[in-house]
């Protein structure tokens, strides 16, 4: 459009065309459906000349699909991991925590680690039955498995399909141990799963905990529990005898890191024994949706928080090296590693996890199939 005719219609009624207003949708952390990395082609949003980008953001409801899976339990070999297997029966996760490092996995459906992630969830409807058979093969090895490693266990969504109390109750019938890392507080709803199980040293829950600020964690993790029902959840879980931790997870420089101490010694006197933490993860898509959620709601604050993760990961966004993707690297991951690990130790906490029973561990007779139908040996 030529200056001439913006000056006889006035160039107030054009905004500058290289500025994109996202619309925020209420109750969601992304504000977008960013393309995936697999994606060869990109979209972006333009303004048609009508205030179209001002547009109140349509409601975006959770939608939930059945997923037939043809295995349930994962094992993985990482040495920054004190587990060798976890068990994900939910795809994508409505907690929309906009840090979360399983967002980029949406990309293996062909969906988005934006929008897409936090409300086009997927539930694996086969998984009870297909632990029952993996933990009654005759080659079985019975080891703790960690339960919801990618999204969580207690996500809006169990509360409906209860697919996560289902499992444990297939594991507390096998007396197979397990632990577990929740934002939610609808773990309580299972106490009377769980406590019988943790008397025999076959669970301990860990609650996620990322902030003090309300206000903060409405915008980062605005479906999970408010920080301090997490803390109550932590005091009803020890009342009952289970073993319960706090994960600082993820700490993010110069926003959240400096709750480290409150939330460990809060945490401490709400009954948690075990203590860790991750440093802020970024891998794939999830660094430009993390760095454009920070533009949103911290512009000044942004480029700071950003600069400080590039430190502490070798001048990357991201680090995926095996010793340094958990911690990162540098004076200032030295220095949060040392502040938290002084903390813990005046307050007695341990980094150690629990010591699982295997011991216990035997198959139902139920789920063993009858002696017409089992395969004869071959020699």
């Amino acid at each position: 459009m030529s200056m001439d005719l913006r000056t006889q219609i006035g160039a107030s009624a054009f905004p500058p065309e290289s500025v994109e207003k996202p619309l925020v949708y209420k109750g969601r952390a992304a504000h977008t459906n960013q393309v995936s990395r697999f994606d060869p082609h990109t979209r972006e949003a333009m303004d048609d000349g009508w205030g179209s980008l001002d547009a109140q953001a349509p409601t975006l409801r959770t939608e939930v699909m059945h997923d037939t899976a043809r295995s349930i339990i994962n094992y993985i070999q990482s040495p920054d991991l004190p587990f060798d297997r976890t068990l994900n029966h939910y795809r994508g996760c409505e907690h929309g925590c906009i840090y979360c490092y399983a967002r980029p996995t949406h990309a293996f459906l062909g969906l988005s680690p934006g929008l897409d992630f936090e409300s086009r969830l997927f539930m694996k409807t086969n998984a009870v039955d297909l632990l029952k058979q993996a933990l009654s093969h005759a080659r079985y090895q019975c080891a703790p498995i960690a339960l919801g490693m990618n999204t969580d266990s207690y996500q809006p969504i169990e509360r409906d399909y209860q697919l996560t109390r289902q499992i444990i109750e297939v594991l507390s019938e096998a007396n197979h141990p397990f632990s577990l890392v929740t934002k939610s507080s609808l773990v309580e709803r299972d106490i009377d799963l769980i406590a019988p199980m943790a008397a025999k040293d076959l669970a301990t829950i860990y609650l996620s905990i990322t902030t003090l600020d309300r206000q903060i964690a409405r915008r980062l993790e605005p479906r999970a529990a408010a920080p301090e029902r997490r803390f109550e959840t932590i005091r009803r879980l020890t009342a009952a005898g289970i073993p319960t931790g706090v994960m600082l997870a993820p700490v993010i420089p110069a926003l959240t890191d400096g709750d480290m101490e409150r939330i460990l010694g809060m945490a401490s006197d709400a009954g948690a024994r075990y203590a860790g933490y991750v440093l802020l993860r970024l891998p794939h898509e999830l660094g430009d949706l993390f760095e454009a959620w920070l533009q949103q709601h911290f512009p000044l604050k942004a480029n700071h928080v950003m600069s400080l993760i590039k430190q502490s990961r070798g001048g990357k966004s991201n680090q995926s090296e095996f010793g340094q993707r958990m911690r990162g690297e540098g004076v200032f991951a030295d220095l949060m590693a040392n502040r938290f690990k002084i903390h813990r130790h005046k307050l007695g906490m341990t980094g150690e996890r629990m010591a699982f029973r295997t011991d216990l561990f035997k198959v139902p007779a139920a789920w063993l199939p009858a002696a017409k139908d089992r395969q004869l040996p071959l020699f």
